[in-house]
């Protein structure tokens, strides 16, 4: 049960703008107990889905703050990123599994309003296919 707490929380800080990756405790899991898959795909799924919801919440409430010296982007790069989500609209959260981007999409999905529901269908989907794959390649590797 700890296992499966402790892939929670990774693939949850994964999905926040934290530099943490879950990718290795799943497949360390997935080793481990093999038989387990489904459940470890759900929580692995779960725990990052959720971390990029909290990255949603922070770009609905956080643009107000933009013009603060603080503001970990400059107004010209949070102009760029909104352009370029306008540009490539809710599809562009199919890339939110993407190592270094798709963390900060999933918060500018949120500075632009981006609807809840059709966030977590995009990217739950995205996600939950990104961790699909890597069980799909972690079991057939490891059966060798």
């Amino acid at each position: 049960m700890l296992s499966y707490g402790s892939l929670f929380l990774a693939a949850f800080g994964a999905a926040t703008l934290l530099p943490l990756q879950s990718e290795a405790v799943l497949v360390g899991l997935l080793i481990r107990t093999p038989s387990a898959v489904g459940w470890l795909l759900l929580i692995a799924t779960a725990g990052n889905l959720l971390g990029s919801i909290v990255n949603w919440l922070l770009g609905r409430s956080i643009e107000h703050l933009r013009d603060r010296r603080w503001f970990p982007m400059k107004p010209q790069q949070l102009e760029k990123a909104q352009r370029s989500y306008q540009r490539y609209g809710h599809w562009s959260l199919l890339l939110s599994w993407v190592p270094i981007i798709g963390d900060p999409l999933t918060l500018i999905a949120g500075v632009m309003r981006e609807p809840f529901w059709r966030f977590v269908l995009i990217v739950g989907l995205a996600k939950g296919a990104r961790y699909a794959v890597l069980a799909l390649l972690t079991l057939n590797w490891s059966a060798f």
